[in-house]
């Protein structure tokens, strides 16, 4: 399951995600309906599901400081408002790493992703890897 932010749960990148991408498509606020999500409830939420990546663009409020976790993985874009449409193809790409390929390598990690490197640390480790890519 791909759990998207708000503020980029837009037309757009639901179409081009789900071009290629098979599985559950949410948003962040869908799982917790009539509520406002506030970002230090996202971990709780994103636990309530199985195996969720939760894709956002707020590094700054969860790289390094949201827990890395068993549960879930959440994979944040240093992107501009403008670059957000680019999400589906840059996903695709990020899942292609080994580290990130399927549910179960990439369960309990939590990736920053930015425009020649994509950084990353797990659960168990405060060591933070790096991924060199052409990416953005």
């Amino acid at each position: 399951m791909i759990v998207l932010d708000e503020n980029i749960f837009g037309r757009i990148v639901v179409k081009g995600l789900t071009t290629w991408y098979k599985g559950q498509l949410t948003s962040i606020n869908e799982l917790r309906v009539n509520t406002v999500v506030k970002d230090d409830a996202v971990p709780v939420i994103l636990r309530t599901v199985k195996q969720p990546t939760f894709i956002t663009t707020n590094v700054s409020d969860y790289w390094r400081k949201m827990p890395a976790h068993k549960a879930y993985c959440m994979i944040c874009f240093e992107l501009t408002n403008e670059q957000v449409v680019e999400i589906p193809r840059l996903l695709r790409a990020v899942l292609g790493f080994k580290e990130f390929k399927t549910k179960s390598v990439r369960m309990g990690k939590i990736v920053r992703v930015r425009r020649h490197r994509i950084d990353y640390y797990e659960i168990g480790s405060n060591q933070t890897s790096t991924l060199n890519w052409p990416g953005l």
